[in-house]
């Protein structure tokens, strides 16, 4: 049923408790899993001297992440691969699922946690909205 899965990636202690999750979903459904961060730019730091050194940090971060997670589904029999890729969480997201076809989008989510998310969203609910895919949140 499911057999390519984005797991969305942010670093946050939701997302460990989605690997827990995308680890069963992967085994049982034989699943390749794509393991995806996003980081977005603090465009509003562009001038600053300093910026390109923040962006390659920022960079380096999610691709450690990223190959972490990569490693230990492998390690785990589980076929995976990595991207990170910046910008818009949301909107990046959805294009790399259309991208790649996935039949499945696993993120963890800890809810809105300002008043702009719960009037305009955060991250996984608007994943959720635009996904053409089922989308398996983990609070």
């Amino acid at each position: 049923m499911f057999k390519r899965i984005l797991f969305a990636h942010n670093a946050t202690p939701a997302a460990e408790r989605a690997l827990i999750y995308l680890e069963h979903l992967a085994q049982v459904e034989e699943a390749e899993v794509i393991v995806l961060h996003v980081y977005e730019s603090p465009h509003r730091y562009v001038a600053t001297q300093g910026y390109q050194h923040l962006i390659e940090s920022m960079e380096s971060v999610a691709r450690e992440v990223v190959d972490d997670t990569v490693e230990y589904l492998e390690g785990l029999d589980i076929t995976a691969m990595g991207r990170v890729e910046s910008g818009e969480p949301a909107p990046r997201i959805l294009e790399i699922a259309r991208e790649e076809s996935v039949s499945l989008i696993v993120l963890g989510t800890r809810g809105p946690s300002k008043v702009s998310d719960i009037l305009l969203g955060d991250v996984s609910t608007e994943v959720l909205r635009g996904a053409s895919c089922p989308v398996f949140l983990v609070p």
